[in-house]
Order: structure tokens, then sequence, then C-alpha cells
């Protein structure tokens, strides 16, 4: 069996219309779930690009693997799917975006080359790359945010595209009269359809590496499909730029509660640019419609692939998963972009459609489980026939749930959160160590506590799913506080860093030390069988004479 393995970057979990979304049409999304299961409790494990997709390729959480923040490396060595799927015997491809920052100080200190295939894998998370393009190609006053190689941008000057940087002018960028670049990077401009043809886009471009990648793929194969949209910018080219109106825009969710004696972490988030400027009516007009557009345009692209899939026969043999990075807040609570625990930003889309027949009972079903995004390398290890590194990867396979199982399970689900380098840490006058946010959640009652000396907040998501009151504000509820206190401590208590010795290879070294010629702690002998005192007895060598 195959698996391939689609990521969307900032795709809201309730923006498709098998999770319910009451205008747009998803039907490929639809046609995935009504195939497999759709997982409506999935969690990430860090709401910031980067560190959430380290958590996906590790299974490990941000505190395990340490890249906490977009940019922070992976530490040379970090495990990843590639590298526990390659040992059972599939390849691991890369076709897309992974945010992944390489360990550079860490490859020159070990003399990895990245030229070298275990240099290039360490540089790439683990993957074989067919093709990488993270799809941020923003320039500005010193230069460009990502100044590796863009393929994407080498494609469109191969079609003709005169830009320098045709990924911003034409891919992101609209025309507004007379002439003017109308730039995706501003939302009056997200209404405006982005200067490219539609078949030229990052969306339709990635989905065409895809196919091309699966028609040469000799399996077994795991293919991570990483789009970069419907992150922003938000533009979308013709005819997906007018397809949604203001109409169909819904009001933001958002309450004054939330500003009364707001927790200053929140307050920050509130007040920075991206949330100001999504308290803006006209902001969200623009920019809902145009992000409608971008989902609706990927799940056309997911079409082709399924279609692809179906005529080649490879659909019978192939696992599907379907998934986000984070999600988006798009106004709602005040806030734009991601970055804190409510749902629109840490809840995520989790969709699995595996052809075997153990799957057949569970197809078109959902699952309320508790998932958090770490459990997917597990389920992959599973799904390709190996046995879980449980010392290492920290989910769970979600391989049970998949087979009409009903597991033993979760009670909770942690996510992480590093701010030390926004200017928020700065406003709040905290040192590095102390701009971190955990999240507990038991699938009713969601804490987040904030380290610095701050209090916690607390929400009841039975009686409140909008998550408006924070409960902490007062003292009615410390007996859940407590509660939620216990787990985050025992979370914090697991077993995370050693990772070079399972407990099967532990269990396998007990009483062996004897047999290795170390053998300690005897008055004479007796308390040992006698076999391993061998070598201790017999007739004492003759000493030599002195020179």
């Amino acid at each position: 069996m195959n698996i391939l393995f689609i990521m969307y970057d900032q795709l809201r979990f309730d923006y498709l219309s098998c999770a319910g979304h009451p205008h747009l049409d998803t039907p490929h999304f639809d046609r995935v779930a009504a195939m497999g299961v759709r997982f409506t409790n999935t969690y990430v494990q860090s709401p910031i690009c980067g560190s959430s997709r380290m958590s996906f390729y590790t299974g490990r959480y941000p505190s395990s693997h340490g890249a906490q923040w977009n940019n922070f490396p992976l530490r040379v060595g970090e495990q990843t799917i590639g590298d526990h799927l390659r040992k059972i015997g599939m390849d691991c491809w890369l076709i897309g975006k992974t945010h992944m920052h390489a360990d550079k100080e860490g490859m020159e200190r070990l003399g990895l080359d990245a030229d070298s295939v275990i240099g290039a894998r360490q540089a790439e998370c683990g993957f074989d790359v067919w093709i990488r393009d993270d799809g941020l190609w923003a320039q500005g006053p010193k230069g460009f945010y990502d100044e590796k190689r863009s393929p994407y941008n080498e494609y469109l000057k191969s079609k003709g595209y005169p830009a320098d940087n045709p990924w911003h002018d034409h891919a992101n960028a609209g025309v507004k009269p007379p002439n003017r670049m109308a730039s995706g990077w501003m939302y009056e401009n997200a209404d405006r359809p982005a200067n490219i043809h539609e078949e030229d886009s990052e969306t339709a471009w990635l989905t065409t590496k895809a196919i091309e990648f699966m028609d040469q793929a000799k399996g077994p194969w795991c293919a991570h499909v990483s789009y970069i949209k419907p992150h922003w910018p938000y533009i979308v080219p013709a005819p997906y730029h007018n397809m949604y109106g203001t109409d169909l825009v819904p009001p933001p969710l958002r309450d004054e509660r939330e500003r009364e004696d707001a927790h200053p972490v929140f307050n920050g988030y509130m007040n920075n640019r991206v949330g100001c400027a999504f308290q803006r009516e006209e902001v969200r007009e623009k920019v809902i419609p145009a992000y409608m557009g971008l989902i609706k345009q990927c799940d056309d692209h997911l079409g082709r692939i399924l279609d692809h899939l179906e005529d080649t026969g490879a659909m019978k043999d192939t696992m599907i998963v379907l998934t986000s990075d984070h999600g988006d807040y798009l106004g709602d609570h005040w806030m734009g972009e991601k970055s804190l625990f409510h749902d629109q930003s840490a809840k995520i889309p989790m969709i699995i459609y595996d052809p075997r027949r153990r799957a057949n009972g569970t197809r078109g079903t959902t699952c309320d489980a508790l998932v958090e995004s770490l459990d997917l390398a597990a389920t992959f290890v599973e799904a390709a026939g190996g046995e879980v590194p449980a010392h290492i990867i920290e989910g769970r396979s979600l391989q049970p749930w998949l087979d009409g199982e009903s597991p033993d399970w979760r009670d909770f689900l942690i996510s992480e959160f590093d701010y030390s380098g926004t200017p928020l840490a700065e406003e709040l006058g905290l040192e590095p160590r102390d701009c971190r946010l955990f999240m507990v959640f038991d699938g009713r009652w969601k804490m987040m506590h904030a380290e610095g000396g701050f209090r916690p907040m607390l929400f009841d998501l039975q009686t409140d799913p909008e998550e408006f009151i924070d409960l902490a504000k007062g003292d009615a509820r410390d007996a859940e506080i407590t509660r939620l206190y216990g787990y985050l401590a025992q979370w914090g208590r697991r077993m995370s860093q050693r990772v070079t010795k399972s407990d099967a290879d532990i269990v396998a070294m007990r009483n062996k030390a004897g047999m290795k010629g170390v053998l300690p702690f005897m008055y004479d002998g007796s308390e040992v069988p006698r076999p391993l005192t061998k070598f201790y007895r017999g007739k004492a060598p003759e000493l030599p004479e002195k020179e």
C-alpha cells in the first residue's frame, strides 16, 4: 500500500462542506470523507506553520523536537517519518512545502555534506525531494524571506511570465487601473483575480507535479503533497476570485466579554496589527470570499488527483490523508492569522481513507476521539506494516479507529506555543524561556497555561462552544483548573528524550551484565550462578620475576 499525505496550509477545520460549512461546496474533500473516516476532534501540537509541521513529521511534541517557531532548526539526528518508513521498506517523498529549517551548524559539526544522500535528507526533514517549494517568495528592503531556489518561479519564467519575481507579481498580485500592480499583500486587493492563468497558479502547478510523481513512482511509497494555499496572500486566479460574494461572509464569532479583563497574551494578539486589521469589516468582506475561492480551487485540484488514482487503478492500494497545519481566525475572537488555541486556530481537518478491506466497516463515518496531529506518524508506520517505535514517536496510531475498533485512548491532548520571537514578548517584558503557552483539552474543558507568572485561561466548550467566556477570570472553576493542571503535570513527566533505547531493548538488558564480564558486589561468588564466575576461579597465574 502507498500513502498519499496531503496537507493544505492554514485550512480551517470548518471550511469544508462535509464539516458543515453553509456555503462552501467541497465535493472532493467530501468524496474522501465518504470513502474513509473524518476525525472531528483533531488538534495541532503548535498553531504555527514550522513547529506544527515538525510535529507532524517527527511524531513528537515541540518541546521534544525543539523546533518551536518558524525557522527554528530541526536538530540534526531527529528522526522523521521518512527515517521510520525507510526502515520498513517504504520510500518517503516531498512534493511542496515543509517550512523546515536545516540544522546547518549541527551538520557541519558532524561533517555531513548536504549534497550526500544522508546530508540531503537531514536538510530536507527526512524526505527525498521530488520538488520542494515553501511558497513564500516575498521580498522586502533587506531581501527575500526565503532565499532558497524557487522551482515555481523558474516554472513561471519558463512559461513566459516576465517579472523577476513572478510568484508575487503574477501568482499573488492582481491588476488595477490603469495597469497598476494590485499586490496580494494588501487586503483591499483580495477580490481581484490574480494576474496569472489558473493552470499556472501554485495549486495547479503542484497538483501537476504530484501526478507526475505518481506516474513514475515504484511502490511502496509515501508522498507528502504539501500545498501553500489557502495561506495568505489572500488572492486567487479567475474564476475563483468572485465565486463567493460578501453576502456569504459570516458574522465574526466574537464577544465584548472577551475584551473585559483579557489575559495579557490574548489581549496582545487581539491588538496586534493582524488582529486590528481583521476587526475591520471591509477586510473580512475582501479576504473571506478570496479564502473560500482558494479552498474551492484546492478542492477542484484534489479532484484531479482522485480522478487520476481512479483512472490508473491506484485508488485501491493508496491510503489518502487530508489535513492542515493549523487554522485561520479570519476575525473571530478579534484576531487574524493563528497563534492561540481557540478552535479556529488549533483545530484542523483530518480525513483518512484506508483502501484495505479491514476498513470497510468505517467508510463514511466520523470519529470524535481526541486526535493529535503527531498521531499520523504512528499511523503511517503501522499502515506500512511496521512496529511503532513508541520511545521515539509520541503519537498513537489511528489504525484501530479506521478498523472499527474502540481502543483505550487518551483522556486529554496538548498543544504548545512559543512566542519568544514576537513583538509581544518584548511588550510584556519577558525573557524567551517565559514566552511559552500550553493548551490542555479533555474534550470539554480547554485550559491555556502561560509561563511568566500569568493566570490561566479556561473555557467550557459544552456550555460555551464559541469559547467566549474565560472562566479563569473568577474562582468558581478552581477544581477544573486543578484537574487540568494535573493532566499538564502528567504530560510533563512523560519519557520524551530516551530515544536511543526502546523499552524492549531495556528489558532485554536486564540481568545480562554478568554475562559481559562485569560481576561486582559479591562476597565469595555464591551469590550468583556458578557459570558466571567461570573466569574468576581456578589456579592463580604465576607472578613474573622483577627485572
